[in-house]
């Protein structure tokens, strides 16, 4: 359906919101940034409130009200259907049009990252998450929510892996690896027993978790065979998530794009990278491997030219907006 009115692209994630008002020709009209979208601890309201002042602001830049054609939000922790309806009915709710669709905020990196809305898509950055989609509308998806949904990896699995190996080496339960040293040396520390103490006491924020994980892949290149050996699960579990979600689609035996993302992936490191190609090419050897660097939030405006039957050139201005 082609319409004439505004759209509005959202994509929240746990730590920033980018939204963007579009015109129905791929137009940028107006863009606003804000803080992380999380309604597990705040609330469906409280973190829908948040949202409304950032979508509030692009408007203001665009110079229109807030009523558009059609909103296409991607949003962090809508893992599950009965998330999804929540969140859609509480953005209905808004009134900001009564032309409304939410994605799981992977769903706005993979389209950011393809030409058509065709292929999977692997999200490693503090979690893990993949998705895939085809032009017809079917969709591959995981629950994605933790160990509870059989998810390993992310940058926050691998900094307590290294946690977990590098404490054992020290006492003795385990086998010798250089994490033991590196890890509490990241912190100024001199050792695994100190460190720990430092986490549970709080003296080292729980937040400064994620900093280890660069530091195991360090540790990884320099030839640690126990580091080694999680950046290797990684990329195996990359390839399970890619493989699936493959299969699901029908995608198999066709070439099709799957694209990598996320602060992990996007880093490139050579050992990952190089084993995620080495199992892809087993088991999807037809799979096309992409890393995904434009903003997540072009994934989302994108999507609102599909929903609304924009052509390509309107996908191509956009596109040309974010330099993508």
């Amino acid at each position: 359906m082609g319409v004439t009115g505004t759209l509005l692209a959202i994509d929240a994630g746990n730590s920033k919101t980018d939204v963007a008002v579009l015109g129905a020709d791929g137009t940028v009209l107006g863009a606003a940034r804000g803080g992380g979208f999380q309604p597990p601890l705040v609330g469906v309201a409280a973190a829908v409130d948040a949202l409304a002042e950032t979508v509030a602001r692009a408007g203001a830049e665009a110079g229109v009200p807030a009523s558009f054609a059609h909103v296409s939000a991607c949003l962090a922790n809508a893992d599950l259907p009965v998330e999804e309806s929540a969140l859609r009915a509480a953005l209905l709710g808004r009134g900001w049009s009564r032309s409304v669709r939410v994605y799981n905020d992977t769903f706005a990196i993979l389209r950011a990252g393809l030409d058509e809305p065709r292929g999977v898509a692997v999200v490693c950055g503090a979690g893990i998450n993949c998705v895939g989609m085809t032009p017809d509308g079917r969709t591959a998806r995981f629950p994605a929510i933790g160990k509870i949904s059989g998810d390993w990896g992310g940058g926050s699995g691998l900094a307590e892996e290294a946690l977990w190996f590098a404490a054992r080496a020290e006492d003795g339960r385990g086998e010798p690896t250089e994490l033991a040293r590196a890890l509490p040396a990241h912190f100024g520390l001199e050792t695994m027993y100190a460190l720990i103490e430092a986490l549970h006491l709080g003296r080292v924020p729980i937040a400064r978790r994620h900093e280890l994980t660069p530091v195991l892949f360090r540790v990884s290149a320099a030839g640690d065979p126990v580091a080694l050996s999680l950046v290797h699960r990684l990329a195996e579990e990359v390839v399970a998530l890619s493989a699936v979600a493959l299969g699901r689609l029908g995608l198999l035996d066709e070439e099709a794009p799957v694209m990598l993302g996320g602060s992990v992936l996007a880093a490139r490191h050579p050992q990952l990278e190089g084993r995620i190609l080495d199992l892809l090419a087993e088991r999807a050897p037809k799979a096309v491997v992409g890393f995904v660097t434009a903003p997540p939030v072009l994934g989302a405006g994108l999507l609102a030219l599909d929903e609304t039957g924009a052509g390509p050139e309107a996908a191509a201005r956009l596109r040309g907006h974010y330099g993508s």
